[in-house]
């Protein structure tokens, strides 16, 4: 067997089990474990700046086929008059940063209120948006009916401007059913051509399972565009390291292409986890005094992100692909013994 695909299963085992996957503990694994200053690591690749940061900047943004057509059901939700807009995506696919990238690009007639924190209630969630809309509000005591007054009074006023408002909503899967069912009543707000108010939900793939809920069908049924924004390719894995490595200054590549397809089989494709790996192995490559990251180097930079708890839950999305090896493999066996059974009869 390949012996990527044996670290590969190998890897998934572990981190499905919740289990610390073995390490062999090597010099080069003991120099992860050593300080280096940004402007060291930056200046032994060339760098202005660490390329595979977990901020959400706008200007590392690479823009795959499926970015791009996520992109256009946002900017549908900001033109549309109608309904809701939702994006969904697993952990760490780009949405985020997606959604500052939209920010960055807004128009100029469009008011936009950004809630990054939905884990609240109907009121919290209504003196969230007044805040957002700088609508000025009794503090302390106010219902959601007068909050929800003060909203319908402003949004008027901003149709009367001919400007839009748009609600943006991160990490919409924490919204409660009655949160979101209050969601549905905003846009009750509306005049004989179109809604006053514009949302856009964008959340991991439980909040697509949560709008089946018999209880929300009528906010399901005001979703007019919906996206699921999926891993990376292969070939988009190659493309995003060297979008990101130009951006922060490289002019010569720092990766092999069996490192990169190491790179792909570990992350599965998932945006952050190759820049936790990507950024390890840079690391790695650093401390040996190399100019290019190596499969090895990767492999052991992989095993040193997973050993970290934080980012086991990564990689949730390599289970179906972990059951299919593991099925093709074990089907390949069946066929094997039943053809020497058949044999031996």
């Amino acid at each position: 067997m390949f012996p990527e695909v044996v670290f590969f299963i190998t890897v998934s085992y572990y981190v499905h089990n919740g289990q610390l996957p073995p390490a062999k503990q090597t010099a080069g694994s003991k120099d992860f474990e050593r300080g280096m200053t940004t402007e060291s690591y930056c200046g032994h690749f060339n760098l202005r700046e660490k390329p595979f940061s977990l901020a959400a900047n706008p200007r590392y943004l690479y823009m795959s086929e499926q970015h791009w057509e996520a992109m256009a059901h946002l900017m549908y939700g900001v033109d549309d008059d109608w309904g809701f807009v939702l994006l969904t995506g697993e952990i760490g696919s780009g949405k985020t940063t997606l959604c500052r990238f939209l920010l960055d690009q807004m128009p100029a007639d469009v008011e936009v209120a950004f809630i990054a924190n939905p884990k609240v209630n109907a009121q919290e969630l209504l003196v969230s948006i007044c805040d957002e809309f700088q609508i000025p509000y009794a503090q302390g005591g106010q219902s959601v009916k007068e909050l929800f007054d003060l909203m319908s009074f402003h949004l008027i006023e901003v149709h009367a401007r001919a400007q839009k408002a748009l609600l943006i909503i991160d990490e919409a899967q924490y919204l409660s059913p009655d949160v979101l069912d209050l969601l549905r009543l905003l846009t009750n707000l509306e005049t004989e051509d179109c809604k006053l108010l514009r949302i856009i939900l964008i959340g991991q793939p439980e909040l697509r399972t949560m709008l089946k809920r018999p209880e929300l069908e009528q906010m399901s049924q005001r979703i007019t565009a919906r996206y699921h924004l999926g891993p990376l390719s292969k070939i988009e894995v190659t493309s995003y390291i060297n979008h990101r490595m130009a951006t922060a200054g490289a002019t010569e590549n720092h990766f092999t292409r069996s490192a990169v397809s190491a790179l792909y089989r570990v992350s599965g494709g998932v945006p952050r986890l190759i820049n936790v790996i990507a950024d390890r192995a840079l690391l790695g490559a650093c401390m040996k005094k190399e100019r290019l990251v190596t499969r090895f180097t990767l492999k052991q930079a992989a095993r040193e992100v997973l050993r970290n708890a934080r980012f086991r839950n990564r990689l949730r999305h390599i289970a179906p692909i972990r059951w299919a090896v593991l099925g093709l493999l074990l089907g390949v066996i069946a066929t094997i013994l039943a053809l020497i059974l058949v044999e031996h009869n």
